[in-house]
Order: structure tokens, then sequence, then C-alpha cells
């Protein structure tokens, strides 16, 4: 069956049209999706919403065109089913029902504003989807987005523990890193909150237990284009890519002080992500940190998977699809 999936964000909003193919005629077997189009567009849905808890009419706008846009790709591919999902932004906005009337009207859904534990369990979905797990592996996944960060631990059987906490590229851009370059100081701060951030994430995950960390999203997937020292943006090298601390803690420090103007020259750059792949690096690096430390070494690498949140939503409208 065809579907089509979208992930509205804080910053991006997603679509992934796919073939949901399951691989015997009772569906008892897993499904795998077959991609026939995915689509980005930075649409900064969140901007302001941090402080003001409102989407702005802006943002709205940006948003509705994009929807427009992904409307009239839905008709021309065909799907069975379309389900749109809203995280982190729309969670937060006392104004969400503008986005959700608007939504409707354009795509003829109701658009699922799921929670953050929800949310981690679908990037969980995704990121196993097409990253090769041993069935031994502890896995950590990490959804960074704009507004919320994901955690969520399992194996191969299944979810065991998630968490979302209020901490994206965005919002930590808006809240600290305001500055061209940022000032070492407002780093210093920025840190010391995501360091306090883990520890009550700690509370919930048991780092210590893990022995495989995937990062997801546009965040993520950048800094690790960094880290490969890539000219332009390659899907094919990024997806599976498996990087060490050490590696992406110098992709930070190296995004962290080069100036606006000088990661906008960066080849694998998208324009929408370059005021706030500071704050996603900073986040991703102190992750990988605290994994590390508290795994006593064990976690030395992390990897970087093209296929997350976006692949989760589309597993689950086939699986409402085929009920």
């Amino acid at each position: 069956m065809r579907v089509a999936a979208i992930d509205c964000g804080t910053n991006s909003i997603r679509l992934l049209i796919a073939d949901a193919i399951s691989m015997d005629a009772d569906r008892t077997s897993a499904t795998y999706l077959n991609d026939v189009v995915r689509e980005m567009r930075i649409v900064r849905l969140g901007e302001g919403v941090d402080e003001t808890h409102a989407f702005s009419d802006e943002a709205l706008a940006r948003t509705f065109d994009a929807a427009d846009e992904y409307a009239d790709i839905i008709r021309r591919h065909g799907a069975e089913g379309i389900r749109f999902v809203a995280t982190s932004a729309t969670r937060d906005a006392t104004n969400s029902e503008l986005l959700k009337r608007g939504i409707h009207s354009r795509l003829g859904v109701e658009p699922d504003v799921i929670s953050g534990e929800e949310e981690a369990q679908l990037s969980f979905a995704g990121a196993l989807s097409a990253v090769d797990v041993a069935e031994d592996d502890t896995v950590l996944v990490v959804d960074l987005g704009g507004g919320s960060t994901e955690f969520v631990i399992g194996t191969r059987s299944g979810v065991e523990r998630a968490i979302s906490v209020n901490m994206g590229c965005v919002r930590f851009t808006e809240r600290y890193l305001t500055t061209d370059p940022p000032r070492l100081d407002d780093v210093t701060a920025a840190r010391a909150e995501i360091r306090a951030m883990l520890k009550s994430v700690a509370e919930v995950i048991p780092f210590e237990k893990v022995t495989k960390v995937i990062g997801v999203a546009g965040s993520v997937t950048t800094i690790t284009a960094h880290g490969l020292m890539l000219d332009h943006y390659e899907s094919e090298r990024i997806n599976g890519a498996e990087l060490t601390v050490e590696r992406y803690a110098a992709a930070t420090q190296s995004l962290l002080t080069m100036t606006r103007e000088k990661r906008a020259e960066l080849g694998f750059m998208h324009p929408g992500r370059v005021d706030v792949i500071g704050a996603g690096a900073l986040i991703w690096q102190e992750i990988l940190m605290r994994v590390r430390e508290d795994s006593h070494g064990r976690v030395t690498h992390a990897s970087a998977s093209e296929h997350d949140i976006l692949d989760g939503i589309a597993l689950s409208l086939a699986s409402r699809v085929t009920l």
C-alpha cells in the first residue's frame, strides 16, 4: 500500500510517500518501506515559541505554504492514507488550534499532536528499520529536534524506556546562542543547562547499559557531514556513518567558532540550519560525552541515521491501514 507521512517539527516539515511492503501475504512479518518521495522544507514553525508560547502569523504562513505543496505532491502520487504528526512546538503553543484547522483544510486530516514519549517510540522504530543492530545490542536512539530531544532505549525486541525533554537546536539558539559567532560565556551557560537536563534524563534512561548510539534528524546528519569533511550533502555516506566521540567534538568546536557566513558556505549545509546548527552540535556532543562517561568508556562511537520519526510515522500508518 502507498502511505504519506508528514513530520511537522519545530524547524522543518517533512514528507515521505512510500510503498509499505510486507514480506508475506498475511502481513505477519516485518514491513519495510520503499521510498517514492522524500521532501523537506525549513519553515521554523517554532520560531519564538520558547518565549511567547504561541505560533506567529509568519511561521504559520510558511508552514501552510509547505502543506499546500505537499497536498499537491500527495495528490499526484496517490496514497491510501495520510498521517500528519506535530511535535514539540505544537505541544507548547497555546494557539495550536490555528495549525490544526489550517492543516485539516489543506490535507483533509486532523494533525496528531503526539506526546514526547510517542515521538521517541516512532523515532526508534524508524531508526532501527534501516540500521544493522545486533540482537544483544542495547540501543539508544536520540532524536535531536528543534524544540525537543527524544531519548529511547531498547533492543531489537522493542522499546524499554523513553523520555522527551525541551532541549533542541532552535530553542537553545534563541535562548543562548544569539551572537555571531556565539560568545564563550553563552556557550558555557548552554552547556550547563544541557548537562543539568541530561542528569534528569539519566534518571529514566540507563545510559550505563547502552552499547550502541544512533542519532537521527537533521542536526545529527549535518554534524556528521561536517565530521566526514564532505563538500556536499551525501545521504549514502551519512546514513549509517559511525564517528568517534572525539570526531563529533571536533566538528562541534568548528561549527561553534565559525561565523554564520562561513557556515553558510559549507556545501552540505541546508540554509535553514545555518543559524541553529551550533546549538544542535553542542547538544549532540554533550549527550555523547555523558553516555561515554556513564558506560565507563564502552561507548566510543555513534552512528547517524537518515531514517527516523518520518519512517516510524509511515510504518505506524501502514499498520493502521492493514488492520
